[in-house]
Formats: structure tokens, sequence, C-alpha cells
């Protein structure tokens, strides 16, 4: 393959590992989906916009099963071909072509993946219409979970390249997953470093996004209605929470969380060609 081009390099590998996928019973993966985004929604749905707190919750559950989901496509794809990767670099390989073939694979699986799951929200979720900032907010929340659970999906790519073997790349998918969800910052208050770092997550991010879209600021706390309920509250009078600013209802803010999702999907996959180089330095 020495003069092979990158981008036939790309053709090549692409078809090869579709064909593999084929073998494998990709179509796995889609079932998969469709069970997790099954029972999320319909644990979630019927709680949805009726509060702040069961909006926020809902939107959080959503992102991390993208997430969940993306991370599990591809945890083990790169490090059990190792020994495979390494024989074929030395015939001439570009690691990039190989890295972007794998790439492309999972930008098509995830576009399955995120049609099933958006058909199971909209079904048992209902995307409330009356709130977007672009389009629709059918289209908004599409996009966004395309793009985390395919920024998850290289994510697991990049875990999958700097691992030695499959079960070392399983060991660190639940540290990874745990970073993810305590740095969206819907379970805990972040602040300092962990603030900071929490910019380089997806589920940040992906939080920023469905919030704004949704403008969930607007949303009474879940205890206003119970205390309207017990006849506590005045007339006219509403609990709402505290402003967060990445749910402010702003194009600008849709458009710069999509953005950080793709610089995010980008920069791994970068990392990812660096470490198979790095491992593959001595061939």
């Amino acid at each position: 393959m020495n003069n092979t081009s990158f981008f036939m390099q790309v053709h090549v590998y692409f078809k090869k590992i579709f064909r593999i996928s084929v073998r494998e019973k990709a179509w796995k993966y889609l079932v998969f989906a469709a069970i997790i985004s099954l029972l999320v929604a319909m644990i979630v749905g019927p709680d949805m916009y009726k509060n702040y707190d069961q909006t926020n919750s809902g939107f959080f559950t959503l992102a991390s099963a993208c997430i969940w989901i993306g991370i599990f496509n591809s945890i083990q794809t790169v490090c059990k071909e190792h020994e495979i990767i390494r024989a074929e670099y030395r015939q001439g390989m570009k690691i990039g072509a190989y890295i972007f073939a794998h790439t492309l694979r999972q930008a098509v699986l995830c576009l399955g993946q995120t049609v099933i799951i958006f058909i199971v929200c909209c079904i048992f979720m209902r995307f409330d219409q009356s709130a977007h900032l672009l389009i629709s907010a059918y289209v908004e929340n599409f996009v966004t979970i395309y793009l985390l659970t395919f920024g998850a999906a290289v994510l697991g790519l990049m875990i999958s390249s700097v691992s030695g073997s499959p079960t070392t790349a399983m060991t660190i998918m639940p540290f990874v997953l745990i970073v993810q969800l305590v740095m969206s910052g819907v379970l805990f208050h972040l602040k300092g470093v962990a603030e900071a770092i929490s910019y380089i997550t997806l589920s940040k991010w992906g939080m920023s996004a469905f919030g704004c879209e949704a403008n969930i600021n607007s949303f009474p706390l879940a205890l206003d209605g119970v205390l309207r309920a017990q006849n506590v509250l005045p007339p006219g009078v509403a609990l709402m929470p505290e402003a967060n600013e990445f749910y402010k209802p702003e194009v600008i803010r849709l458009l710069a969380a999509w953005g950080a999702c793709l610089v995010i999907t980008a920069f791994n996959i970068i990392v990812s060609i660096f470490a198979l180089k790095i491992k593959n330095r001595d061939s």
C-alpha cells in the first residue's frame, strides 16, 4: 500500500470494515440502541416538560444514554486489531486513513441509531414543538442526539486506540462514563478545576444544547407544583430555578454547543491517530 493515496486507503479500509460489520452482525448495535432508548423514553417521557427538575433530569438521562450507546459501539474496535494494524503499517498503511475509515463507519452506524432513538423519543417524550431556536424542535433535537452519539463513538475509538487490549478498554470505559455524567453539571454544581474540565466533555455541551433549545430555565421548580397543590403559594407567584446561563434560549448558545461537540470529536480523532502512530513507531 506504499503508493496508495490517503483517500484510496480510506475507501479500501471502509469497505473492509463494512464487510466485517456485516459478518459480525452490526445490526445488534441498532437493536441495542432501540432497547436503551425505549427504556429511557418510557421512564422519563411522561414527566418531560412538566417542570424544571423533571425536564432537566429527562434530558440528562437521554444525553447519558446517547453517550453510553456511542462508546459501546467502538470501545473494542481498534484494540482488538493491534497486531493486524502493526503488520499492515509495515506494508504502508496510513494510520490516518485507518482511523478515518472507522470514523466513517461510526458516522453511518450512529446515524441509524439516532433515527431509532429519535423515533422512540418522539413517541414517548413528544418533544415540545413550541420551543425551538432555528428550524424546529425535531430537527434541533435530532442534531443534538446525533452529535452526542457520534462524538461518544469517536471517544470510544480514542480509548480503544490508546488501550493495549479489549480488557483494558472495557476497564477504562466505566471511568470515562462516570466523568461524563459528573461533569455534565446536572448532578453537582461544578466549580474551579472541575468546571474547567467539564468544558471538554460531551455531556456538558449536550445538556447545553438540549437545555437552551427547550428553554428549561422558564420551567418552574417541582416544588412549585407541590406548594401550589397545597395552596401555599399565592396566585401569580412561581418558584423558578436559578437561571443556568448554558440553558439560555439563544441561537448562538445552541450553535456553540454543537460546535463544541464537533471540536471534541475532531480532537479525539487526532489523539487516536497519534496514539496508534506512537504504538507502531518501531514497526
